[in-house]
Protein backbone atom coordinates (compact mmCIF):
# COMPACT_ATOMS: atom_id res chain seq x y z
CA UNK A 1 0.00 0.00 0.00
CA UNK A 2 1.46 3.64 -1.19
CA UNK A 3 0.97 6.15 1.40
CA UNK A 4 1.40 10.07 0.75
CA UNK A 5 4.56 11.43 2.78
CA UNK A 6 3.35 12.12 5.91
CA UNK A 7 4.53 11.38 9.54
CA UNK A 8 3.81 7.78 11.03
CA UNK A 9 1.06 9.01 13.56
CA UNK A 10 -1.12 9.36 10.64
CA UNK A 11 -0.28 5.95 9.00
CA UNK A 12 -3.33 3.30 9.26
CA UNK A 13 -1.20 0.71 10.48
CA UNK A 14 0.43 2.24 13.26
CA UNK A 15 -3.30 3.50 14.66
CA UNK A 16 -2.04 1.25 17.84
CA UNK A 17 1.26 2.14 18.03
CA UNK A 18 2.67 4.31 21.62
CA UNK A 19 5.53 6.54 20.65
CA UNK A 20 7.89 5.91 22.82
CA UNK A 21 10.00 9.71 22.94
CA UNK A 22 13.75 10.06 23.98
CA UNK A 23 14.60 9.67 27.83
CA UNK A 24 17.40 12.61 28.36
CA UNK A 25 16.97 12.62 31.97
CA UNK A 26 15.45 15.32 33.85
CA UNK A 27 17.96 17.80 33.18
CA UNK A 28 19.68 17.58 29.80
CA UNK A 29 22.68 19.71 29.57
CA UNK A 30 22.14 20.53 25.65
CA UNK A 31 19.37 19.02 24.12
CA UNK A 32 19.38 18.43 20.70
CA UNK A 33 16.54 20.47 18.61
CA UNK A 34 15.76 17.83 16.43
CA UNK A 35 13.15 18.59 13.61
CA UNK A 36 9.70 17.57 14.57
CA UNK A 37 9.30 14.99 11.53
CA UNK A 38 12.58 13.36 12.91
CA UNK A 39 11.71 13.56 16.41
CA UNK A 40 7.95 11.63 15.48
CA UNK A 41 9.91 9.08 13.34
CA UNK A 42 12.18 8.05 16.07
CA UNK A 43 9.83 8.15 18.84
CA UNK A 44 7.75 5.06 16.73
CA UNK A 45 10.85 3.85 15.41
CA UNK A 46 11.56 3.11 19.55
CA UNK A 47 8.28 1.71 20.15
CA UNK A 48 8.49 -1.01 17.39
CA UNK A 49 12.61 -1.47 18.16
CA UNK A 50 11.95 -2.25 22.34
CA UNK A 51 9.03 -4.42 21.26
CA UNK A 52 11.25 -6.32 19.13
CA UNK A 53 9.00 -5.93 15.99
CA UNK A 54 9.68 -7.79 12.92
CA UNK A 55 7.14 -6.86 10.52
CA UNK A 56 6.22 -4.25 6.58
CA UNK A 57 5.51 -1.48 9.29
CA UNK A 58 8.51 -1.89 11.19
CA UNK A 59 10.69 -1.82 7.85
CA UNK A 60 8.93 1.01 6.08
CA UNK A 61 9.71 3.06 9.34
CA UNK A 62 13.13 1.99 9.77
CA UNK A 63 13.47 3.30 5.99
CA UNK A 64 11.77 6.69 6.63
CA UNK A 65 14.43 7.03 9.27
CA UNK A 66 17.64 6.53 7.39
CA UNK A 67 15.67 8.63 4.63
CA UNK A 68 15.74 11.42 6.61
CA UNK A 69 19.14 11.68 7.35
CA UNK A 70 20.80 8.73 4.80
CA UNK A 71 24.51 10.46 4.82
CA UNK A 72 24.85 10.47 8.46
CA UNK A 73 27.76 8.00 10.18
CA UNK A 74 26.85 8.48 13.77
CA UNK A 75 26.23 5.60 15.94
CA UNK A 76 21.93 5.51 15.77
CA UNK A 77 22.04 5.62 12.12
CA UNK A 78 24.20 2.34 11.60
CA UNK A 79 21.73 1.15 14.11
CA UNK A 80 18.78 1.71 12.20
CA UNK A 81 20.63 0.28 9.34
CA UNK A 82 21.22 -3.19 10.54
CA UNK A 83 18.43 -3.39 12.05
CA UNK A 84 16.13 -2.70 8.50
CA UNK A 85 18.79 -5.59 6.96
CA UNK A 86 17.65 -7.57 10.15
CA UNK A 87 13.91 -7.04 9.19
CA UNK A 88 14.50 -7.45 5.34
CA UNK A 89 16.07 -10.82 6.07
CA UNK A 90 13.26 -11.90 8.29
CA UNK A 91 10.56 -10.60 5.64
CA UNK A 92 12.68 -12.62 2.58
CA UNK A 93 12.82 -12.35 -0.87
CA UNK A 94 9.68 -10.63 -1.71
CA UNK A 95 11.37 -7.33 -0.33
CA UNK A 96 14.46 -7.27 -2.32
CA UNK A 97 12.71 -5.14 -4.96
CA UNK A 98 11.28 -2.35 -2.50
CA UNK A 99 15.02 -2.47 -0.59
CA UNK A 100 16.51 -1.70 -4.05
CA UNK A 101 14.15 0.62 -4.77
CA UNK A 102 15.08 2.36 -1.53
CA UNK A 103 18.87 2.42 -2.11
CA UNK A 104 18.59 4.02 -5.30
CA UNK A 105 16.64 6.75 -3.79
CA UNK A 106 19.30 7.46 -1.52
CA UNK A 107 21.67 7.11 -4.39
CA UNK A 108 20.28 9.60 -6.53
CA UNK A 109 21.13 12.01 -3.83
CA UNK A 110 24.61 10.51 -3.14
CA UNK A 111 25.70 8.40 -5.63
CA UNK A 112 28.68 7.07 -3.50
CA UNK A 113 26.52 6.99 -0.34
CA UNK A 114 28.78 3.92 1.33
CA UNK A 115 25.76 2.98 3.75
CA UNK A 116 23.79 2.57 0.72
CA UNK A 117 26.03 0.75 -1.17
CA UNK A 118 26.90 -1.41 1.66
CA UNK A 119 23.11 -2.09 1.80
CA UNK A 120 22.31 -2.75 -0.98
CA UNK A 121 25.35 -4.87 -2.08
CA UNK A 122 23.63 -6.96 0.84
CA UNK A 123 20.12 -7.22 -0.39
CA UNK A 124 21.25 -8.72 -3.71
CA UNK A 125 23.74 -11.61 -2.11
CA UNK A 126 21.05 -12.16 0.72
CA UNK A 127 17.68 -11.69 -1.27
CA UNK A 128 18.60 -11.61 -4.84
CA UNK A 129 16.56 -8.69 -7.55
CA UNK A 130 20.19 -9.04 -10.13
CA UNK A 131 17.89 -8.80 -12.91
CA UNK A 132 18.94 -5.69 -13.79
CA UNK A 133 21.99 -4.04 -11.98
CA UNK A 134 24.26 -4.44 -14.34
CA UNK A 135 22.21 -1.97 -16.75
CA UNK A 136 21.92 0.57 -13.39
CA UNK A 137 25.53 0.35 -13.21
CA UNK A 138 26.00 1.26 -16.77
CA UNK A 139 23.41 4.33 -16.01
CA UNK A 140 25.38 5.53 -13.31
CA UNK A 141 28.43 5.36 -14.69
CA UNK A 142 26.90 7.03 -17.94
CA UNK A 143 26.28 9.62 -15.92
CA UNK A 144 29.61 9.51 -14.32
CA UNK A 145 31.90 7.66 -15.23
CA UNK A 146 34.22 8.67 -12.45
CA UNK A 147 32.25 7.04 -9.72
CA UNK A 148 34.03 4.27 -8.36
CA UNK A 149 31.50 2.86 -6.06
CA UNK A 150 29.55 2.55 -9.34
CA UNK A 151 32.43 0.27 -10.80
CA UNK A 152 32.98 -1.26 -8.02
CA UNK A 153 28.95 -2.90 -7.60
CA UNK A 154 29.92 -3.25 -11.72
CA UNK A 155 32.69 -6.23 -10.50
CA UNK A 156 30.09 -7.71 -7.81
CA UNK A 157 27.22 -8.25 -10.10
CA UNK A 158 29.85 -9.91 -13.25
CA UNK A 159 31.57 -12.05 -10.58
CA UNK A 160 28.52 -12.90 -8.53
CA UNK A 161 25.24 -12.74 -9.84
CA UNK A 162 23.62 -15.91 -10.72
CA UNK A 163 22.07 -14.74 -13.91
CA UNK A 164 25.21 -13.90 -15.74
CA UNK A 165 27.74 -16.86 -15.93
CA UNK A 166 30.55 -15.59 -13.86
CA UNK A 167 33.76 -13.73 -14.62
CA UNK A 168 34.88 -16.28 -17.42
CA UNK A 169 31.58 -15.49 -19.41
CA UNK A 170 31.50 -11.78 -19.21
CA UNK A 171 35.66 -10.80 -19.47
CA UNK A 172 35.24 -10.33 -23.19
CA UNK A 173 32.87 -7.99 -23.16
CA UNK A 174 33.68 -6.51 -20.11
CA UNK A 175 37.23 -6.05 -21.63
CA UNK A 176 35.64 -3.98 -24.19
CA UNK A 177 33.38 -1.42 -22.52
CA UNK A 178 36.54 -0.99 -20.03
CA UNK A 179 38.99 -0.19 -22.64
CA UNK A 180 36.54 2.02 -23.90
CA UNK A 181 36.15 3.69 -20.88
CA UNK A 182 39.91 4.48 -20.70
CA UNK A 183 40.27 5.42 -23.79
CA UNK A 184 37.69 8.36 -22.99
CA UNK A 185 39.10 9.04 -19.89
CA UNK A 186 42.93 7.80 -19.87
CA UNK A 187 43.42 9.43 -16.12
CA UNK A 188 40.68 8.11 -14.38
CA UNK A 189 42.24 5.04 -12.37
CA UNK A 190 38.70 3.33 -11.67
CA UNK A 191 38.53 1.35 -15.15
CA UNK A 192 42.45 0.76 -15.08
CA UNK A 193 41.90 -1.22 -11.89
CA UNK A 194 38.39 -2.71 -12.97
CA UNK A 195 40.49 -4.34 -15.79
CA UNK A 196 42.93 -5.67 -13.84
CA UNK A 197 40.69 -7.27 -11.37
CA UNK A 198 38.79 -8.95 -14.94
CA UNK A 199 42.09 -11.10 -14.79
CA UNK A 200 42.49 -11.46 -11.08
CA UNK A 201 44.96 -14.26 -9.98
CA UNK A 202 45.28 -14.97 -14.05
CA UNK A 203 48.23 -13.09 -15.25
CA UNK A 204 48.65 -15.71 -17.96
CA UNK A 205 45.45 -14.97 -19.39
CA UNK A 206 46.35 -11.12 -18.82
CA UNK A 207 49.27 -11.13 -20.99
CA UNK A 208 48.02 -13.20 -23.29
CA UNK A 209 45.13 -11.11 -24.37
CA UNK A 210 46.72 -8.62 -26.55
CA UNK A 211 43.94 -5.47 -26.18
CA UNK A 212 45.96 -4.95 -22.95
CA UNK A 213 48.64 -4.01 -23.87
CA UNK A 214 47.77 -2.28 -26.91
CA UNK A 215 45.57 -0.19 -24.41
CA UNK A 216 48.71 0.76 -22.91
CA UNK A 217 50.19 1.84 -25.72
CA UNK A 218 47.46 3.74 -27.42
CA UNK A 219 47.22 5.87 -24.16
CA UNK A 220 51.44 5.95 -24.09
CA UNK A 221 51.89 7.24 -27.45
CA UNK A 222 49.67 10.78 -27.00
CA UNK A 223 50.82 10.50 -23.12
CA UNK A 224 54.09 8.57 -22.37
CA UNK A 225 53.85 9.95 -18.13
CA UNK A 226 50.20 8.35 -18.05
CA UNK A 227 51.01 6.54 -14.02
CA UNK A 228 48.09 3.96 -15.33
CA UNK A 229 49.25 3.08 -18.44
CA UNK A 230 52.71 2.77 -17.03
CA UNK A 231 51.60 0.53 -13.70
CA UNK A 232 50.01 -1.46 -15.80
CA UNK A 233 52.42 -1.92 -18.15
CA UNK A 234 55.36 -2.42 -16.01
CA UNK A 235 52.73 -5.21 -13.97
CA UNK A 236 53.00 -6.87 -17.83
CA UNK A 237 56.30 -6.98 -18.64
CA UNK A 238 57.38 -8.12 -14.94
CA UNK A 239 54.93 -11.43 -15.73
CA UNK A 240 56.56 -11.79 -18.89
CA UNK A 241 55.07 -9.75 -21.51
CA UNK A 242 57.16 -9.53 -24.79
CA UNK A 243 57.15 -6.16 -25.63
CA UNK A 244 56.04 -5.72 -29.42
CA UNK A 245 58.66 -3.75 -31.60
CA UNK A 246 56.14 -0.96 -31.65
CA UNK A 247 55.68 -0.95 -28.00
CA UNK A 248 59.50 -1.07 -27.70
CA UNK A 249 59.78 2.51 -29.96
CA UNK A 250 56.86 3.90 -28.31
CA UNK A 251 58.78 3.99 -25.05
CA UNK A 252 62.25 5.01 -26.56
CA UNK A 253 61.94 9.01 -25.58
CA UNK A 254 61.68 7.44 -21.64
CA UNK A 255 64.93 6.16 -22.44
CA UNK A 256 65.84 8.72 -23.82
CA UNK A 257 65.13 11.45 -21.49
CA UNK A 258 67.63 9.84 -18.74
CA UNK A 259 70.96 9.25 -20.03
CA UNK A 260 71.03 6.23 -16.92
CA UNK A 261 68.73 4.21 -18.25
CA UNK A 262 70.13 4.26 -22.01
CA UNK A 263 71.22 0.31 -21.09
CA UNK A 264 68.82 -0.23 -18.93
CA UNK A 265 65.83 -3.07 -19.80
CA UNK A 266 62.16 -1.81 -20.79
CA UNK A 267 60.72 -2.35 -17.34
CA UNK A 268 63.32 -1.12 -15.70
CA UNK A 269 63.41 2.24 -17.83
CA UNK A 270 59.19 2.12 -17.00
CA UNK A 271 60.03 2.07 -13.14
CA UNK A 272 62.44 5.09 -13.10
CA UNK A 273 59.60 6.54 -15.22
CA UNK A 274 57.39 6.33 -12.57
CA UNK A 275 59.45 6.93 -10.18
CA UNK A 276 59.35 10.42 -11.19
CA UNK A 277 55.57 10.82 -12.86
CA UNK A 278 54.17 9.34 -9.58
CA UNK A 279 56.34 11.10 -6.85
CA UNK A 280 53.73 10.20 -3.70
CA UNK A 281 54.61 6.57 -4.26
CA UNK A 282 58.47 7.13 -5.16
CA UNK A 283 59.70 4.90 -2.52
CA UNK A 284 57.54 2.21 -3.86
CA UNK A 285 58.43 2.51 -7.55
CA UNK A 286 61.93 2.52 -5.78
CA UNK A 287 61.25 -0.86 -3.82
CA UNK A 288 59.66 -1.62 -6.81
CA UNK A 289 62.25 -1.64 -8.83
CA UNK A 290 64.89 -3.61 -6.86
CA UNK A 291 62.59 -6.46 -7.43
CA UNK A 292 62.80 -6.95 -11.33
CA UNK A 293 64.90 -9.11 -12.59
CA UNK A 294 67.33 -7.52 -15.44
CA UNK A 295 66.09 -10.56 -18.05
CA UNK A 296 63.27 -8.67 -18.87
CA UNK A 297 64.17 -6.45 -22.01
Amino acid sequence: MEHAKSGPGSWPEMADVVPVPQDDGPSPVVPIAYRDDFREVMDYFRALYLAGERSPRALRLTAEAIELNPGNYTGPIIIFRHHKRWLAEKLGPDVANKEHEFTMKILALDAKNYHAWSHRQWVFQALGGWESELQYCNQLLEEDIFNNSAWNQRYLVITRSPLLGGLTAMRDSEVHYTIEAILANPQNESPWRYLKGLYKGENNLLIADERISDVCLKVLKNDWSCVFALSLLLDLLRSGLQPSDELKATLEPIRNSNPEMADADLATAVCCTLQKCDPLRVNYWSWYKTTLSSQIS
